[in-house]
């Protein structure tokens, strides 16, 4: 404003003079300027003009000059803001010149790369001088070229630096003027140098698919299809490896007009290895923007194993791994659809139970006994063909289901039974006689449903006992439903109970590794006074039928928590006691109750006490699933015992608060009696590790069995090889014993 205003001062001024000196010379020589006195005033009026317009041009650079001053304000805040600086350099006249934004990239001070014009060569990371070869290269025949480098900054930090340099050529070809712009591409080579890292070192597949042909793949995902490398892949077409119609419908899927924005979608699938093996995967796919064109983007994983795992407890849960017959659950269903397709026909339930088996399994052990189970299973089959559904319930126990058949074509049957088994059953150097008892109930005269039919022939098969064994019986009426054994059983059981006469023994559990006892299993025992030992497989479904079990159930529970409080006074403190719970206790509405209050009582700690349940209970699987969640909010530890011989599956068991799995002993005799070599065993630890449960492994008797569960990564077991069930008072030694080995 001061310049304005003086301009405008001086530019009166000098018109004010010259009207002055004009009228002045007036007066001083009328007779001469009185001629030219009329020019002279036009000629100021030019003149007046003339500065008048000399004054507007002034006025009018002043204000560009102000506008760029304001511009070049602007542009220097704004590149003050930005990670950018400008290196220019004339080489004609060796005139450098740097903007400030170079001392927020590299840290240092902006007359330090005058001072030394080669300081941005120095700071240079020194793995990437390579980058300047090829840089000087370009230039030197006149080509534009961006380098990407990173420098080292005076406090140590390392950063990214993207440099396009800008030749200028004269006219003979020699290099003139040199500009850089630099910005820092810290934060983005960064995040693509992570997101590189966790695509590369991911143990999914991620492939990138454009117009049918895979465009990128990643490690896991080449090798998975059994490649070598990414070259034997990308650039393929993805019909190589999946079907067409898998590949049509993820591309319909993603590219749909009604799909969501960055919607994903999960598909399952078989793929072809390059060596023509089929894998099953599970895959998401989207659509992503890739080099600027839309394409597929894919991301899964290898689930092969699982299926298969799948496969196999689904065949657990349907069939006896020992026998390869049907099991309960099988049968069970069976024989509902044979009832429910078939109502207007007669249909027959053959209970059948062996006899002395239990003797076999005593003297010779279980390895024998189940061996002899899978002959009986053979000749069962034989005798039965075509004619029906033969099934193992469980133990010595099978059952068998005959379609469309009359009271005669039974009977034939069950004598072609008994005359299986006329003849001794050979197993290595021995030979077994066993004989069955069977029962047989009839459709529809016995029952209209699959539970009243299966009852009575179980009670009709106590009857042959009666009459016996090895024999077969019709269910009567007359019988009132329940067989004399039962009866006179039941009232054993609750004398027993009244006088005490059952007791706990206790069977340690070690740590496979190590060889310490980490748990100890409660079992229940019966010595009766008159009959001798009578089996828990023989008293137990009793007393689940009766509801004994619930009064039996509690009397376990706090004896076995009564003796874990005396080994943990006298100093025993580092391992939870088991107990078996029955499906009847957990119907009891006063059992989270019970257990709450009863360890309070003893004085016991929640996590001292370890709860087997069976997978039958998983039947109603939504009332388990509350209990279980009751049970385990007091800190009760939580097992399922005899895994994958009833209703196991990967659905129910990942959500449930399950602490451990046992595996049943049947698989355990695996490792060493059957084909599969284990690989049921070896399944079963495999999905107890990736669902993080501790696996047990139950009925260990030899060192290979050992071995073999070490080197599978089973963790903890029990069996004769270890210690058979003891008495307190045998425990308590063995416990002082293992205490001793620390």
């Amino acid at each position: 404003m001061i310049i304005k205003r003086n301009l405008n001062r001086f530019l009166l001024f000098l018109i004010f003079c010259l009207l002055i000196s004009l009228e002045a010379a007036d007066l001083l020589l009328p007779n001469l300027f009185h001629s030219i006195k009329i020019t002279s005033y036009v000629t100021i009026a030019i003149y007046t003009a003339a500065i008048w317009f000399l004054f507007l041009l002034t006025k009018e650079f002043y204000l560009k000059t102000k506008e760029l001053q304001k511009s070049q304000q602007r542009m220097k805040n704004i590149f003050d803001t930005l990670d950018v600086a400008i290196w220019s350099h004339d080489l004609k006249n060796d005139t450098l010149l740097i903007t400030p934004g170079i001392e927020k990239l590299y840290g240092y001070n902006l007359k330090n790369f005058y001072e030394n014009n080669h300081l941005w060569k120095e700071v240079i990371y020194p793995e990437d001088l390579y980058v300047l070869q090829e840089r000087e290269r370009r230039i030197s025949i006149g080509e534009n070229v961006t380098s990407q480098y990173r420098i080292i900054r005076p406090d140590g930090e390392v950063r990214w630096i993207q440099d396009s340099g800008i030749p200028t050529f004269d006219s003979k070809g020699d290099l003139v003027d040199f500009s850089s712009v630099l910005f820092d591409i810290t934060d983005r080579k960064e995040s693509e140098g992570l997101y590189q890292s966790l695509v590369e070192m991911s143990p999914d597949i991620i492939a990138v698919v454009y117009d049918g042909k895979i465009e990128y793949i990643n490690e896991a995902g080449f090798k998975l299809i059994g490649a070598e490398s990414q070259e034997q892949v990308i650039g393929q077409s993805a019909k190589n490896f999946v079907s067409s119609q898998i590949t049509d419908l993820i591309k319909t899927k993603v590219f749909s007009t009604a799909k969501v924005e960055n919607e994903r979608y999960n598909f399952e699938f078989q793929v072809r290895r390059i060596d023509g093996v089929n894998i099953d995967v599970e895959m998401a796919a989207r659509s992503i923007l890739y080099e600027g064109r839309f394409a597929v983007q894919v991301v899964g994983r290898d689930i092969t194993q699982r299926k298969k795992s799948e496969q196999t407890i689904k065949f657990m849960a349907y069939y006896d791994t020992l026998t390869g017959l049907p099991n309960r659950n099988q049968f069970k269903n069976h024989l509902n659809d044979v009832l429910r397709q078939q109502e207007n026909k007669m249909h027959a339930v053959l209970f059948l139970d062996l006899d002395r088996f239990k003797i076999i399994n005593d003297t010779k052990g279980h390895s024998v006994g189940d061996r002899v189970l899978q002959r009986v299973a053979g000749r069962l089959q034989e005798a039965v063909q075509n004619e029906g559904l033969v099934s193992r319930q469980g133990g010595d126990e099978f059952i068998i289901v005959l379609e469309d058949v009359n009271k005669d074509t039974t009977s034939r049957v069950a004598n072609r039974i008994l005359n299986e088994f006329s003849y001794p059953i050979e197993v290595g150097n021995d030979e077994f006689y066993v004989t069955p008892s069977i029962g047989v109930s009839l459709y529809p005269s016995d029952g209209s449903d699959e539970e009243t039919l299966i009852k009575n022939a179980d009670t009709a098969m106590y009857q042959a006992k009666e009459r016996g064994k090895n024999n077969y019986q019709f269910y009567s009426i007359f019988s009132g439903g329940i067989s004399t054994w039962k009866m006179k059983l039941e009232n054993w059981l609750r004398r027993a109970m009244e006088q005490n006469q059952l007791m706990l023994y206790y069977q340690p559990q070690f740590d496979l590794v190590t060889g310490k006892i980490v748990g100890v299993e409660a079992l229940i025992r019966w010595n009766h006074p008159e009959y001798g030992y009578i089996a828990p497989s023989e008293f137990i479904p009793l007393a689940e039928e009766t509801g004994l079990i619930v009064p039996l159930g509690k009397w376990i529970l706090r004896e076995a928590c009564e003796q874990r409080k005396a080994w943990k006074d006298a100093g025993f403190s580092d391992f939870p006691i088991a107990v078996n719970v029955s499906v009847r206790q957990f119907q009891d509405e006063q059992f989270i109750q019970y257990i709450s209050d009863m360890l309070k009582e003893v004085g016991l700690e929640s996590n001292d006490l370890e709860l087997e349940i069976t997978e039958s209970l998983m039947q109603n699987l939504e009332n388990s699933t509350i209990i279980l969640n009751q049970l385990k909010s007091l800190g009760v530890l939580l097992s399922v015992d005899d895994f994958g011989t009833g209703y196991s599956s990967l659905s129910y068991l990942k959500h449930l608060p399950i602490d451990k799995i046992k595996i049943d002993k049947s698989f355990v005799d695996d490792i060493i009696n059957h084909s599969n070599q284990g690989m049921m065993v070896k399944t079963i630890i495999d999905m107890g590790v990736n669902l993080k449960f501790t696996v047990i492994a139950e009925g260990i008797e030899t060192e290979e069995q050992v071995k073999f569960l070490t080197r599978n990564a089973c963790q903890i077991g029990q069996g004769y090889y270890y210690s058979k069930p003891l008495s307190a008072e045998k425990m308590d030694k063995f416990l002082l014993k293992d205490k001793g080995k620390t």
